[in-house]
């Protein structure tokens, strides 16, 4: 089963193309990574400073090992100077399919 994280980054005022410049520079590495199936960074385009990664991986292992290469720690490395707060991150999996009734 797949896992898909929604990553959540609020940029700090005036570092908005900074936190941009950092996420878009994972999509490479990360999407080369075996068990990364999907990689994209999304912005508000109400709110600049507020910008997403959604992700979809073939399961937690690979998200684990994710959270070890060195283009991650990189950027996280960034995050206490580019972020007003923590990273919000969610993990979702596909729910399970709903059965129908026979006709």
């Amino acid at each position: 089963m797949t896992l898909t994280v929604i990553a959540a980054f609020e940029a700090k005022p005036g570092r908005e193309d900074d936190l941009r410049t950092a996420l878009e520079a994972m999509i490479e590495p990360s999407v080369e990574e075996e068990g990364c199936l999907a990689y994209e960074p999304y912005a508000d385009p109400n709110r600049p400073e507020r910008m997403v990664i959604i992700e979809e991986w073939t399961g937690p292992e690979a998200l684990e090992f994710h959270f070890t290469t060195p283009h991650f720690r990189q950027v996280a490395g960034l995050f206490d100077d580019l972020l007003t707060r923590p990273v919000s991150i969610r993990y979702l999996s596909a729910a399970a399919p709903v059965p129908l009734p026979a006709p």
